[in-house]
C-alpha cells in the first residue's frame, strides 16, 4: 500500500474492508470522461479519487473515455482531458481505453440477452416511451413489444445494425420490471439507432450502446475492483449490478460500485451543456478563458494542478450533498502560489508622480528580494528615477479619516527605496489628476540606517516609468452574477460521463433546454472581466507564458500566451485577500 497525504475516507476505508475479507485481492479503479467537452472543476472530485485510490492501494486506474455518443464527441476533448489529468500529476497506469473498444462484446452480449429474454426491441416513440414509463408514484405498463418472439427482436436488432430503420423508429431495452419502484429498472434502453460517424469506428455502427449497459461491461471487461461515481448513480446501482450478474458468464470481473456527493460550487457552472452555449454563444473566448471553470481554463489563469488536489483534500467524500464556497478553493490556490510566486511590483490603474528634488537624467539601481521567506529565490534589480508609477487609488486629495496613503503633507515609503513627502497635485484642463509631485528623503534609502525612520504613511509599490513596460491586467469575477447561485444542472452528473438516456428521456415539461438557457444566460455576470493597461518592471517581459507572480500588494498574476514582445498580458489568478469563509468551519 502506499502512502498519500489525502485524508482517508468512506471510501478508503470500505476498499479495506474488502480487501481483508478477501472479496478483492488487488485494487483496480477507472476513470471514464465522456469526450464532449473539457473537463472542469466539478469532475475533479472523481477524477483524483480515482486515481489516488490506486496508488493508495498500490493497484492501478485506468482512463476510459465513454465515446457512446458520435453526435457531440471529438479529439479535441480528448487530448484536452489527457493534459488534464497529467497536470493533475496522474498517470493512467492502468492503460488508456475506449466504451468503442468494447461495441463488439456488447452487441454479442445483447444478441445473448434477446435469446434468453432478457431484452427486446421496442418501437415506442420516445413520448410514447415516457408515458408507459410511469412516475415515481405511478408503477410503468408493458410495451406491446414487450412479448415479442425472441426471433422476432433478433431479427429486428440484425437489421437495426445493417441500418434499415430511421433514428427513434426502435429501441432494444433490457427486460427487468415495468412495475418496479425503482424508475431506473423499469426497462431501461440498451441500444439506439444513431447514424452519425464514429470518430474512432467510422461507419461501422449506426447502433450505439447506452451508458447504463455499456459503463458496467467496461468495468467488468477491463476487471474494475471498484467503480466510484457521484451519488447521483445510487440510483442506479441496482442496474449496474443487473448488468453485470446477467453477463457473468461472459465477463472475467464482477466490480463494486460506491456512490460519493458531487462537488457543488457557488457561483460556478457545473454543466457542460451550458459551458458549451458559452464558448458558442461567444459569451467567452473558448474552452481556456480563464473565466470558465474548466481545468484548462485554471491552468491559463494560474492555478496549480497541486492546489485543486489540496481543495478535494480540503473539502473530503462524504455521502451528503454540499455546496462550497468558491472561496475555499481561492484560499487553497493562494496558500500554493504564496510559496512559489515570485514578488514583482507593477501598477495597473497607474497616476505619474514627479519627484520634484530628483536630478534630471539620474537613475538609481534597487535591490529587490523575489520572496520574503524564501532568500534561496535569490534576488533581482529594479531601478527608480525623477518619475514614477504609483496606483491612482493610493492618493486622494483630501483624504479621508484612518487613510493611511499618498495624499498632500504626508508621507509614505516607497517599496524597497525611499520615504517621499506628497506636496501637491497636477490637474489636466478638465480637471482630472494629471500628476503628483512629491518630495525625496535621501537619508531614507532602502538598507541604510536613515530607512528605519517611523513615519505614519503606508508603504507603497510603485514602477520606474523610464524602464517600465507595458502591461494588460485581466481582472475576473465569477461568471455568475448572483451570490450562491451554482447553474441549473441538466446534465446527470457533473462528476462522471452522464447516463445519455437521461438526456433522451426527458419529459416535455422536462425538457425545457431553451428555456433553461435563456434564463442561465440572464445570470450572466456582465463585470465578470474587467481590462486594464498599467506599467510593471521589465523582468516580466522576458517571463514565459504560464509563469505566475505576486504583484505586490494588487495578488497574483499570470502571464497569458496573448502576450507578445510590445505587450505583456496577465490573468489575475486570485486576490491577496484570504476570503475563506466559515464553510470549512
Amino acid at each position: 500500500m502506499e502512502e498519500t497525504n489525502a485524508r482517508s475516507n468512506f471510501i478508503w476505508d470500505a476498499i479495506t474492508k474488502d480487501l481483508a475479507d478477501g472479496r478483492y485481492t488487488e485494487i483496480h479503479t477507472r476513470f471514464p470522461p465522456e469526450p464532449n467537452g473539457y473537463m472542469h472543476i466539478g469532475h475533479c472530485k472523481a477524477l483524483i479519487m480515482d486515481f489516488l485510490t490506486a496508488e493508495k492501494f498500490g493497484g492501478k486506474c485506468n482512463l476510459r473515455f465513454d465515446d457512446t455518443n458520435p453526435a457531440k464527441e471529438d479529439t479535441e476533448y480528448v487530448e484536452a482531458i489527457k493534459r488534464d489529468i497529467h497536470w493533475l500529476g496522474f498517470h493512467w497506469t492502468g492503460g488508456e481505453f475506449y466504451a468503442s473498444d468494447y461495441y463488439d462484446k456488447c452487441y454479442e452480449i445483447a444478441e445473448e440477452w434477446i435469446r434468453r429474454g432478457l431484452a427486446y426491441v421496442d418501437e415506442l416513440s420516445k413520448e410514447e416511451m415516457r408515458k408507459y414509463r410511469g412516475t415515481l408514484t405511478e408503477p410503468g405498463k408493458n410495451s406491446p413489444w414487450r412479448d415479442r418472439p425472441a426471433e422476432e427482436s433478433l431479427d429486428l436488432f440484425r437489421r437495426m445494425k445493417a441500418g434499415e430503420f430511421p433514428e427513434g423508429s426502435k429501441t432494444l431495452r433490457m427486460k427487468i420490471d415495468m412495475s418496479s419502484p425503482n424508475i431506473v429498472m423499469r426497462d431501461p434502453a440498451m441500444y439506439r439507432i444513431l447514424y452519425k460517424e464514429h470518430w474512432r469506428t467510422g461507419n461501422k455502427w449506426c447502433i450505439y450502446p447506452m451508458y447504463d449497459f455499456s459503463h458496467p461491461i467496461g468495468d467488468a471487461l477491463e476487471g474494475i475492483s471498484h467503480s466510484m461515481c457521484s451519488l447521483e448513480y445510487e440510483i442506479h446501482r441496482p442496474l449496474y449490478d443487473w448488468v453485470v450478474e446477467k453477463s457473468a458468464d461472459m465477463l472475467p470481473a464482477r466490480p463494486r460500485q460506491i456512490e460519493f456527493a458531487r462537488l457543488n460550487m457557488t457561483r460556478t457552472v457545473m454543466s457542460k451543456r451550458y459551458l458549451r452555449a458559452l464558448v458558442e454563444g461567444g459569451y467567452v473566448t473558448g474552452w481556456d478563458d480563464p473565466r470558465m471553470p474548466t481545468l484548462s481554463a485554471m491552468r491559463r489563469r494560474g492555478y496549480t494542478g497541486a492546489a485543486i488536489r489540496d481543495f478535494v483534500d480540503r473539502i473530503g467524500m462524504s455521502k451528503a450533498d454540499s455546496l462550497v464556497d468558491f472561496a475555499v478553493l481561492e484560499s487553497c490556490v493562494r496558500a500554493n502560489l504564496d510559496e512559489t510566486s515570485a514578488r514583482v511590483m507593477a501598477v495597473l490603474r497607474p497616476v505619474k508622480v514627479v519627484l520634484t528634488n530628483w536630478p534630471e537624467g539620474e537613475t538609481k539601481t534597487l535591490v529587490m528580494e523575489n520572496h520574503p521567506k524564501h532568500p534561496e529565490m535569490g534576488t533581482h534589480t529594479v531601478t527608480i528615477g525623477r518619475e514614477i508609477y504609483i496606483e491612482a487609488e493610493d492618493f486622494l486629495e483630501e483624504p479621508v479619516k484612518g487613510y493611511k496613503r499618498m495624499y498632500p503633507g504626508n508621507e509614505v515609503r516607497l517599496k524597497g527605496a525611499y520615504i517621499v513627502r506628497c506636496d501637491e497635485c497636477v490637474k489636466d484642463p478638465e480637471g482630472n489628476l494629471a500628476e503628483i509631485h512629491c518630495t525625496v528623503d535621501f537619508s531614507t534609502e532602502s538598507g541604510t540606517s536613515g530607512a528605519d525612520r517611523k513615519i505614519k504613511g503606508a508603504t507603497l509599490h510603485w514602477v520606474n516609468a523610464a524602464d517600465a513596460v507595458p502591461v494588460e491586467g485581466r481582472l475576473y469575477e465569477p461568471l455568475l452574477a448572483e451570490e450562491n447561485a451554482d447553474a441549473d444542472q441538466p446534465e446527470g452528473n457533473a462528476d462522471v460521463a452522464e447516463p445519455e438516456e437521461n438526456e433522451q428521456e426527458e419529459s416535455p415539461e422536462e425538457n425545457s433546454t431553451e428555456r433553461k438557457l435563456k434564463e442561465f444566460i440572464r445570470r450572466l455576470n456582465p463585470n465578470s472581466l474587467e481590462t486594464v493597461r498599467g506599467w510593471a518592471e521589465p523582468c516580466v517581459m522576458e517571463s514565459e507564458p504560464g509563469t505566475t507572480y505576486q504583484f505586490m500588494r494588487l495578488g497574483y498574476f499570470c502571464k497569458d500566451p496573448d502576450s507578445t514582445k510590445e505587450l505583456a498580458v496577465f490573468n489575475r489568478t486570485v486576490g491577496l485577500r484570504d476570503t475563506f469563509t466559515k464553510t470549512m468551519k
